[in-house]
């Protein structure tokens, strides 16, 4: 299927359908941890894959919402769409921050992360399913309901159809605003440093060592530390004491640590874990690890982009490419080596944030744009 125009006229006759179904799932609210209504929103997509004649498998979770693995076509190559359908936003937030069409944008919670990825996903595998039913590629579409709080439940999943695939396309929304693709992701860690000192009564501190002193200066030394320009540590909570006449004997901080490469990632690790005590008298612990590996720019992943960027060539537009510091479902596939294209969802903004929006005009080429490489991975 070298002609990619059949796929975008049919996008662009479905564009009603594909905003009318966005809408609604951005009206099913799904925050993850709320099972219930992750799994109302499950249900809404479990009537389309059906209508779509989908092979589906209801991957069903005690803990989180249910997982939905939906697969198309034929063949021995195998390609993974990989969508989530959680949100940060909890139940009754459209009621703040209400559904509204303004100046060519959607606004709505989730509905540039990722609800607007979801829509596109279904309506480029219809394209194709309307284009050529008999020449796609073996495509397993999966939507999760725990991507926005690790992933608990369904790495393992990912995991495991990532490793039978050829390729795997994220439809995680683009780089803010300008519609390019992520073809690089920093992976995140997350420690956490105890410090413990030496009680005593706040009326004789000298017979006590703070731990609350301690673990502001380790902070200090954390942030001096010279690891390089792309990595980041952040010191996110922090605590300690017991009662308000009481030197501290305990003092805890949250560490969340970026990092571009996994060299990087061990060398944030060994620096932590190398810090010494400042003040006499107090140890120090730290506990964590890397959550989710790097997504780097390999040759695949470079091989993925270049594709993308000759179908949206044939499409009109020039597709660019950048990098993101947070992290997706893609950092665990592009791990396991299997080349992994990222920020082929919704083009917008606002992701976590009140102005939340996607580009309504793009919507419809943008799933002409997924369908277009799906093809292209089958042929070659």
């Amino acid at each position: 299927m070298n002609d990619v125009q059949p796929l975008l006229d049919f996008c662009l006759r479905e564009q009603d359908w594909l905003l009318d179904t966005l809408q609604t799932l951005v009206r099913l609210e799904s925050p993850s941890s709320d099972k219930q209504a992750v799994d109302r929103c499950g249900a809404e997509l479990d009537r389309h894959l059906r209508a779509m004649g989908a092979r589906l498998t209801r991957l069903e979770r005690s803990e989180t919402g249910d997982h939905l693995r939906a697969e198309f076509g034929g063949g021995r190559a195998q390609v993974v769409v990989l969508t989530h359908f959680d949100t940060v936003w909890p139940v009754g937030q459209i009621d703040r921050m209400p559904l509204r069409r303004e100046d060519g944008r959607l606004y709505g919670p989730g509905v540039y992360d990722m609800k607007g990825g979801v829509a596109i996903a279904l309506l480029a595998v219809r394209a194709l399913l309307a284009a050529a039913p008999s020449d796609m590629p073996r495509i397993v579409l999966l939507l999760t309901s725990d991507e926005e709080t690790g992933s608990l439940t369904s790495r393992a999943l990912i995991e495991e159809e990532a490793g039978r695939s050829q390729a795997v396309l994220v439809l995680e929304p683009s780089m803010p605003e300008s519609g390019a693709l992520k073809t690089a992701r920093k992976g995140c860690a997350a420690f956490e440093l105890r410090v413990r000192g030496i009680a005593a009564h706040s009326g004789e501190p000298q017979r006590g060592v703070s731990a609350v002193l301690e673990l502001a200066e380790q902070l200090l030394a954390i942030e001096r530390l010279a690891l390089g320009p792309d990595v980041s540590i952040t010191a996110c909570m922090a605590g300690g004491g017991a009662l308000a006449n009481v030197v501290p004997e305990e003092a805890w901080a949250l560490l969340d640590v970026r990092v571009p490469t996994l060299a990087d990632a061990a060398r944030v690790e060994a620096a932590l874990r190398a810090l010494p005590p400042r003040r006499a008298g107090t140890h120090l612990g730290l506990s964590g690890g890397l959550e989710r590996p790097p997504l780097e720019r390999t040759p695949g992943v470079v091989r993925l982009y270049e594709m993308a960027r000759s179908v949206a060539a044939e499409l009109g537009t020039d597709l660019g490419e950048g990098a993101s510091g947070g992290v997706s479902d893609g950092n665990f596939t592009a791990a396991l080596g299997v080349p992994t294209l990222d920020g082929l969802g919704a083009i917008g903004g606002g992701a976590h944030a009140l102005d939340e929006h996607v580009d309504v005009a793009a919507l419809a080429p943008r799933a002409a744009l997924v369908a277009g490489l799906l093809a292209q991975l089958r042929e070659r």
